[in-house]
């Protein structure tokens, strides 16, 4: 049976686990049902497996999964494994797909992909289970990639240098849906893919005082409103045109009546990067900026920085021979050399730090569409007849 065929006969299957696991979605570090799940199918393919693995900062028990399959011919002494990840967790996202297998739990969904990611992997070691395997396989179900860093967490337990199951891994795979792309093609890019994904926070001081006295205050709003609207020339007049940035304030607070001009106000935001030299200048861009509105409207500013997620950078060598395995797999019509990255983020990024690594995209939009819900919409669900190319590819890659 060809690996194609092997594929077809496990689609129905899947594709009930995947409605299982998206009316079911839970947040970063409190995967307990998907870790559950994803465990006992694990178990009833006999795959060795540890679960409750990198448990959160407000918990003792952990959800990522690693499993493991040996190479079934003869290898010698230290061969390194392949390694495949998915993700798992959800997102605080009200769904309106309107599918019968929609979230039951109001306020989450699973707007991302995530459930079509560990489906595709569990798929996945169905298939390699039962086929001929040149190199150990390690399977790689990781929670909170939404913010919570799961992968840096299974890194720093020693992951990829075979602490955790399995020797350590010489290269690893991740994928992710993409609603931009065909449906049945997968797209990805040697160098730079994804952005560095950093984090600030503003708290802005002032005075407090009457509406109808403002020249006794010290506005802060006024102060927050001069600063959000400068912090859109930091990356036009920091980053070079031929480079890439995006600075964006996604969340405002302040006052508590219509007749009081606060004490203090709050603005949050994020910056996208893709070069270190730039991520650097943006960010003392930034908090100068801040800083320096902040002391003219006579008030102070309490900048708080997160550094976010590395860029997610693609193994050159690895990568190239990927496209060729995918065109040589697919077609070259369903294989997409992505020409620029995009500002998104990945914690995928910790495991290529560690290891030659390729991140690809799974085109999802049906050919009779010309637009496709994108991720982290309350629209958006995995497109099921991705499904089949998604686990083809993870198996290709596993196997070369």
């Amino acid at each position: 049976m060809s690996l194609r065929d092997a594929i077809a006969t496990h689609l129905p299957d899947l594709r009930a686990i995947r409605h299982d696991l998206h009316a079911h979605p839970e947040l970063a570090y409190n995967e307990h049902r998907t870790c559950a799940l994803i465990a006992a199918e694990l178990a009833r393919l006999n795959i060795a497996h540890i679960s409750h693995l990198a448990p959160g900062p407000n918990s003792t028990r952990g959800t990522g999964v690693v499993a493991h399959l040996p190479a079934t011919a003869s290898t010698a002494p230290g061969t390194r494994a392949v390694g495949l990840r998915a993700d798992i967790d959800a997102l605080p996202i009200l769904e309106r797909t309107g599918a019968p297998y929609a979230s039951t739990t109001p306020g989450l969904m699973h707007a991302c992909g995530h459930d079509g990611h560990t489906t595709m992997l569990l798929g996945a070691a169905r298939i390699l289970r039962d086929m001929p395997r040149p190199k150990p396989i390690t399977l790689v179900f990781q929670p909170a990639e939404e913010g919570g860093g799961g992968a840096d967490r299974l890194c720093s337990l020693g992951l990829m240098e075979g602490k955790v199951l399995g020797p350590p891994i010489e290269r690893m795979y991740g994928l992710h849906a993409w609603p931009d792309l065909p449906l049945g093609t997968i797209g990805t890019r040697a160098g730079p893919l994804l952005a560095s994904t950093d984090e600030f926070e503003v708290d802005l001081v002032g005075r407090q005082a009457h509406a109808a006295y403002p020249h006794e205050s010290h506005d802060p709003i006024v102060a927050m409103a001069a600063c959000i609207s400068a912090l859109q020339t930091v990356v036009s007049r920091t980053v070079a045109p031929t480079d890439a940035a995006v600075v964006s304030v996604c969340q405002v607070r302040g006052g508590t009546a219509i007749n009081v001009i606060p004490e203090r106000v709050f603005f949050q935001g994020t910056l996208r990067t893709l070069r270190a030299a730039t991520r650097a200048a943006c960010r003392e861009r930034i908090i100068d900026t801040i800083s320096g509105i902040a002391s003219a409207h006579r008030c102070t500013a309490e900048v708080r920085w997160h550094e976010g997620y590395p860029v997610t950078v693609n193994d050159e060598t690895l990568t190239r021979e990927f496209l060729d395995r995918a065109r040589s797999t697919l077609g070259p019509e369903r294989v997409v050399e992505v020409p620029s990255p995009t500002l998104g983020g990945e914690d995928f990024a910790y495991y290529a730090q560690r290891a030659p690594s390729v991140f690809f995209f799974l085109g999802l939009r049906p050919p009779t569409s010309t637009t496709y819900p994108t991720l982290h919409q309350p629209d958006f669900d995995f497109n099921d007849d991705a499904m089949a190319t998604g686990v083809e590819m993870l198996c290709t890659a596993a196997l070369a």
